[in-house]
């Protein structure tokens, strides 16, 4: 299984906030800090803000922040928010299937426990579990480098 663009610009997104220690982060920053397109980080944001996963501030002095913390927000639960769906094989879209053995066979109900079993690893995840800061002497509020734990 492969994940969206989407979800790797979220999951870097958080990844990054989780570092910032409560500081408030301007998307422009965090584009440029992980090379992303800012049009469509600005995507991710306001998903990110409809999930409540991140709290926005307008403004001149304005920008985003993690709503909760690190250790209160599930991988699993941003993964499900962030992906558009999980259907493994056509099968899994009764209204698009062509598969002439739909219904018949248990493709679907194998490959639907797998993503149950994917699903159930990212919720044992958090947040704070998969951030660590490179360099734990850095200057707090000042960006750093995060690395993503396998």
């Amino acid at each position: 299984m492969r994940l969206t663009a989407f979800t790797d610009y979220t999951l870097r997104t958080l990844i990054y906030l989780a570092g910032q220690q409560g500081r408030l982060a301007t998307i422009a920053e965090i584009a440029e800090r992980h090379g992303m397109s800012k049009h469509h980080l600005t995507k991710v944001v306001y998903q990110l803000g409809l999930t409540g996963v991140i709290r926005t501030v307008r403004g001149r002095h304005g920008g985003i922040a993690l709503a909760r913390a690190p250790s209160a927000i599930r991988i699993g639960e941003v993964v499900r928010a962030s992906e558009p769906d999980f259907h493994m094989a056509d099968c899994f879209d009764a209204r698009q299937s062509t598969c002439v053995h739909a219904g018949r066979c248990c493709v679907q109900g194998m490959l639907g426990q797998a993503v149950l079993a994917y699903l159930s690893a990212l919720d044992a995840v958090t947040l704070a579990d998969i951030a660590c800061p490179v360099d734990a002497g850095a200057v707090p509020g000042q960006a750093q480098d995060l690395v993503l734990l396998a």
